[in-house]
């Protein structure tokens, strides 16, 4: 039997709540609903080993931020959503020192592309601190590296990050990436964000090497944006079916049609939300001017 594939921890939670007919609740995970500047969020703390096995990621929270009015162009949905992801991030960053802020992903593939846009996004201050304190002293020191992918550079995008990590010693590094969702209704409109790590290209089952606190020595926030869902899991939802068994699309992902323009969007989100959490006092009018 094959589980459905995704990457969300709500929707992990949904999942393991449905195949258990809602006959017991999960010991150690926790989930609560609530609001960030309009837009609706959902927290999955998993704090048990058993939890952890259950939804088949690791201890941690999990917070998801639903962008439905972003999509929709509602009126001042950018500046809410990045303030909500700023709002959200925050909290898990260490009050002080240095920052890396890493997008993975492959720039040649469009639902791939979240990370190293977002990165485009993102205030770089390391420089200016060190060589300029008197008009940036209050910025936070943050570094930004697009590592690519391995099929392009030859070079794991993990190895990049801990040879980065080893001569910069930031306080923490914060992971960009792709993710994969279950279900459509998620693709391109909600984000992600985690403070256990993040494997890249585990959304489409291309395991590499992992990022987080064990491996790099610092803490490790990983955002992520669903682009992509596997077109098995879809077939198993529209023929009600628990196993993938003799189903076709194990290897075919479904992606939105108006992807690029979803993922343009949801990286701007991303780069300024990230950068305002890092030097709290920033406004998006004030990134508009500096990027």
């Amino acid at each position: 039997m094959a589980k459905q594939r995704t990457d969300l921890a709500c929707e992990a939670r949904e999942l393991w709540q449905a195949g258990e007919k809602g006959a017991r609740a999960l010991p150690g995970v926790k989930a609560e609903n609530g609001e960030s500047e309009g837009f609706a969020t959902h927290t999955v703390t998993i704090g048990s080993e058993e939890g952890a096995r259950a939804l088949g990621r690791p201890r941690g929270t999990y917070i998801t931020l639903e962008l439905d009015g972003l999509l929709r162009r509602e009126e001042d949905a950018f500046p809410r959503a990045a303030s909500a992801l700023a709002g959200l991030l925050a909290p898990m960053l260490p009050p002080k020192g240095d920052a890396l802020v890493v997008g993975l992903g492959n720039r040649a593939v469009t639902p791939d592309i979240i990370g190293p846009l977002s990165a485009e996004h993102t205030l770089v201050t390391r420089h200016l601190v060190a060589q300029l304190p008197q008009h940036f002293g209050r910025f936070r020191p943050t570094a930004v590296l697009t590592p690519g992918v391995l099929g392009t550079t030859g070079v794991e995008s993990g190895e990049l990050v801990l040879a980065a990590a080893e001569k910069l010693r930031p306080a923490c590094v914060i992971a960009i990436d792709a993710l994969a969702a279950r279900g459509t209704e998620r693709l391109c409109r909600t984000v992600q964000l985690s403070d256990s790590g993040i494997t890249p290209g585990s959304g489409v089952g291309n395991h590499r090497f992992t990022l987080s606190r064990e491996t790099l020595g610092v803490p490790v926030i990983a955002v992520g944006v669903p682009t992509v869902v596997e077109a098995s899991t879809l077939i198993m939802d529209l023929l009600e079916r628990e196993d993938d068994a003799g189903l076709p699309g194990k290897d075919l992902f479904v992606t939105p049609r108006e992807v690029d323009s979803r993922c343009a969007d949801l990286s701007r989100v991303i780069g300024y939300g990230v950068s305002m959490a890092l030097t709290p006092g920033l406004t998006v009018e004030d990134l508009d001017l500096l990027l």
